[in-house]
């Protein structure tokens, strides 16, 4: 049986880089089914710096707060410009009924330092895969005063080696990175980074917060 959520409550989803905000349709569709309101953010970090899209992400989600409830859905470096934009947004805002980060980083991507020099990396991701790379920038990143669940994907690399040895990881970035003292709840799910938009797990995940039941299943 579908878990029942108010019809009021309006979801904003923000992408992760190099994706579009066709990712996270399969995981709208299970909200709206729901009864939710959904709505997606789309950029492109090929031609916009972070902070102009983390700009463009305040003026969106303050027209949203002046409509009612919402809640906000950030994959990745989504979850990152949702940091970012809320910080942003003018004193007496609404603030969000809650957030969801799936496998956000919270200090800079050990894949992205690593991958920082690389010229296609640089062409493809500009000034936001620099910011994953610079523990100086994304120190400056606050954290979230709204209550907060943390989406984990744990099916990831398993090696004895490589920037993931030994640790919980999705393939992209290790539990380790995603987690923080301010992430009030979390949930782990068999999943890889790539796919924690399209799973129907997340979306669960999602919908069992919003109805008050904390299961991580």
């Amino acid at each position: 049986m579908p878990i029942e959520t108010p019809a009021a409550l309006h979801a904003l989803f923000v992408h992760g880089m190099g994706r579009s905000p066709l990712s996270g349709w399969p995981m709208l569709w299970h909200l709206r089914r729901a009864g939710m309101q959904t709505d997606t953010f789309g950029y492109a970090t090929s031609f916009e710096s972070f902070p102009a899209i983390a700009g463009r992400l305040a003026a969106r989600i303050s027209r949203l707060a002046g409509q009612g409830d919402y809640v906000l859905i950030g994959h990745s470096l989504g979850g990152v410009l949702i940091r970012a934009a809320l910080d942003a947004m003018p004193p007496g805002t609404r603030q969000p009924h809650r957030v969801f980060l799936l496998g956000s980083p919270i200090g800079a991507s050990r894949l992205a330092k690593l991958l920082h020099d690389q010229p296609l990396y640089r062409l493809l991701t500009r000034d936001c895969g620099q910011l994953l790379a610079s523990e100086q920038r994304m120190q400056h990143v606050p954290a979230i005063s709204a209550p907060t669940t943390g989406i984990f994907g744990v099916r990831g690399i398993a090696a004895t080696r490589g920037p993931f040895a030994g640790e919980a990881n999705d393939g992209v970035v290790a539990v380790a990175e995603i987690s923080a003292a301010w992430i009030g709840d979390e949930v782990r799910l068999p999943v890889v980074h790539t796919l924690l938009p399209a799973s129907p797990l997340v979306a669960r995940a999602i919908l069992a917060r919003l109805a008050g039941i904390n299961s991580n299943s």
